[in-house]
């Protein structure tokens, strides 16, 4: 059992949790908590570590045994920790890497397009809600909040192991490759003519959702096929950008929910 806090992997967990350089460095992310571990991919494990208190009492110890594990000490295991109340397991997962391709694979493919998106809990929301509304993937400027930062996997639920996605140093070039595979690129902005819901996302559609404070850039925005807007009463302008994002992802699903029961 690990007690000491300056071992030398222990160290290197708490700058995993701390860096995004040392974690692709690596090609590892850290994901925490029962529930997380339990739905982690097998092939895609790497280490498990456990506090001594969580391995006497826990229900999962036959999945925990089929990888390489270490038992740490209560204390040690808080420092690893990026959590106010750890959960007593902790695993090392292998980086995903998806190509463009693989988010276009279906014949009418529902993307995200996200640029420079700064909050983790936002980003975490939209992966989680992206996979319950149906969407394919999703395309996140460089700039973008690391989607392996800790609070970005924990606000997933699990949706980091199921939802592709890629990064890409230039939104609008790739806005541009959407359109010629005829995917019809809606940009999330106050100045738009339509609302979201006077739009048919049945076909292959991407929404484009800009930063929390200051939307989508001028050469963003102009790259897509189209404005929309979500109606705003009171003094509301615009709403969380993963709120935003829910509401066109679901009425896509509602869209194309509906054309299959027809």
């Amino acid at each position: 059992m690990i007690t000491a806090m300056g071992n030398s992997r222990i160290k290197q967990l708490v700058l995993y949790n701390q860096k995004a350089k040392a974690r692709k460095k690596d090609d590892v992310f850290l994901v925490e908590g029962q529930k997380m571990f339990l739905e982690a991919p097998e092939e895609g494990i790497r280490e498990i570590y456990v506090s001594e208190s969580f391995f006497e009492k826990c229900t999962c110890r036959e999945k925990i045994e089929k990888h390489p594990y270490e038992i740490v000490s209560d204390e040690v295991f808080r420092k690893i920790s990026d959590t106010q109340t750890p959960q007593g397991i902790l695993c090392v997962m292998k980086q995903y890497h998806y190509s463009l391709d693989q988010l276009l694979k279906e014949k009418e493919p529902l993307l995200m397009v996200l640029e420079d998106i700064q909050d983790p809990g936002n980003l975490g929301t939209i992966f989680r809600t992206g996979e319950g509304a149906g969407v394919d993937g999703i395309i996140m400027s460089k700039e973008t909040v690391d989607v392996y930062n800790p609070k970005v996997i924990r606000s997933t639920m699990g949706s980091i192991y199921r939802m592709p996605f890629i990064y890409v140093d230039s939104l609008s070039e790739i806005i541009g490759i959407l359109k010629e595979r005829l995917v019809n690129v809606c940009a999330a902005h106050l100045e738009g003519k339509k609302w979201y819901d006077e739009e048919d996302y049945r076909k292959a559609t991407a929404f484009l959702i800009g930063n929390e404070g200051n939307g989508l850039k001028k050469e963003t925005a102009d790259a897509a096929s189209m404005y929309i807007k979500i109606p705003m009463k009171g003094k509301v302008e615009s709403l969380n950008a993963a709120v935003a994002s829910a509401v066109f992802m679901y009425e896509a699903a509602r869209q194309r929910r509906k054309e299959s029961l027809v």
